[in-house]
């Protein structure tokens, strides 16, 4: 019997070498086993293997395709992971200004005095200024939420990790949509959550998949993106935010609701407006204001504020108090509401370049959010045009780091607006373009 690892480790070393480029597509399981000599079986573990190290992904009725690079994990998304001189893979954006706007506040910190203060450590209930800071930032037209129902974590990740911590015990399963914020994958992986894609539509996840989903294994809870999805920028619109809530509430179904995106958007309330007794909120500051200095707020319903606390404090969760002292002179300046009306603005004038520049393309995207969701053409791929893109020295998301499994979405990229200058954006939008318009360079070929 052939030890079919050994084989892989054979295809690994032609892919890690570049003998086997990106792009390139492995022959079918059959004509690979007999080209090899080995029982078909053995070619399926295979290639099972080398999907699992993440050197290869296997698309339904195309085939077997070597990646442009193993399977991305969240970090890509929230730290520098690429040396290109344009990167569209980070998403913060930045107002004219930024330092000069936020320094005033940190001043009076630096007092002796004060600074003691602020040094001291912070539990997950930050302080009552704090709380009703925050619950005024948060609220809506048609939401506001109460400030003791008000946590603080470092940053809306941690809130995420935090959330699903306390509801969810490990082996759990989170319903979740198709296509979501990659880092959420890995902190269900780390906290030893299944993920459960569920089926959507134009309007986001359909209640009647939810209820499928829940019937076959009980769900423990749901995380959704309703207002400016990332990657699609899709709002799911209030009649299914409605119906989803009704579907939920007879099974008493939490749900975690991001919002991080949503101070772009003030025309769609959130999912907890609609089902406060069931909805953990995250947002925080890191878009709002910068990624290096910020605090993550997560609402949770009357009553459940201990349980959700005790989570952000056995991971070690917690906003700092210097931090959150910061964060509190922002949001009650005013700081914090020109540099959300600036970046309304900015994102406003990226996506006039992305409407100009990809035209001819199948994008989605809103108008308000800083990404945009592009089905590449044919003959492209999500792993093909990254690379070709990288050669380029532009750095894009493939497709496959948003999808529920990875194996999904292998002919899309997602195009993060935010950091780069606006000239650059602009030049890379051209150029991308360009590389669409034509065909990837033909690859080698898989040894015998």
């Amino acid at each position: 019997m052939h030890d079919y690892r050994r084989i892989a480790d054979r295809i690994a070393a032609d892919i890690l070498s570049g003998r086997l480029k990106p792009g390139h597509r492995l022959p079918p399981q059959r004509s690979f086993a007999r080209r090899r000599g080995i029982a078909a079986s053995t070619a399926g573990r295979v290639y099972a293997e080398l999907v699992r190290r993440g050197l290869v992904v296997g698309e339904v009725g195309r085939g077997t395709f070597v990646r442009a690079a193993p399977v991305p994990s969240g970090r890509a998304l929230t730290e520098p992971a690429t040396t290109a001189p344009v990167n569209l893979e980070l998403n913060y954006p930045t107002a004219p200004d930024q330092a000069g706007l936020l320094a005033p506040a940190l001043a009076p910190l630096l007092r002796p005095d004060v600074l003691a203060e602020a040094t001291r450590t912070a539990p997950a209930t930050g302080t009552p200024a704090a709380r009703e800071a925050a619950a005024g930032l948060l609220a809506t037209a048609g939401w506001q939420p109460a400030a003791g129902q008000v946590l603080f974590s470092g940053n809306t990740r941690q809130a995420i990790a935090g959330a699903l911590a306390a509801l969810v015990r490990p082996g759990g399963r989170v319903g979740i949509d198709a296509l979501t914020y990659p880092l959420v994958k890995e902190i269900a992986a780390r906290l030893g959550l299944t993920l459960v894609p569920l089926a959507g539509d134009a309007d986001g996840i359909r209640p009647d998949s939810v209820a499928a989903a829940h019937r076959t294994a009980p769900l423990s809870a749901l995380y959704l993106q309703p207002t400016l999805h990332n990657p699609t920028s899709a709002t799911m619109p209030a009649g299914r935010r409605r119906q989803l809530a009704e579907e939920l509430r007879p099974w008493g179904l939490p749900v975690v609701e991001d919002r991080i995106w949503s101070f772009l958007s003030d025309d769609a309330e959130p999912f907890a407006a609609f089902a406060p007794e069931l909805t953990y909120v995250v947002d925080g500051l890191s878009k709002r204001v910068a990624p290096g200095l910020t605090v993550g707020f997560l609402v949770v319903p009357g009553g459940r504020t201990e349980q959700a606390a005790g989570a952000l404090r056995s991971g070690g969760w917690t906003a700092g108090r210097f931090a959150l002292e910061a964060a509190l002179r922002w949001m009650t300046d005013g700081t914090v509401g020109r540099l959300v009306t600036a970046k309304r603005a900015d994102a406003a004038r990226r996506q006039r370049l992305v409407a100009e520049h990809l035209r001819d393309f199948a994008v989605r995207a809103d108008p308000r959010a800083y990404y945009a969701w592009w089905r590449l053409p044919a003959p492209w791929r999500a792993d093909t045009f990254t690379a070709a893109a990288a050669a380029h020295g532009i750095a894009v998301t493939p497709g496959p780091s948003f999808a529920v499994p990875a194996t999904g979405a292998a002919d899309c990229v997602r195009l993060g607006l935010a950091s780069a200058p606006l000239e650059a954006l602009e030049q890379a939008l051209r150029t991308l373009a360009s590389l669409a318009r034509g065909t990837p360079r033909r690859t080698g070929g898989l040894p015998s």
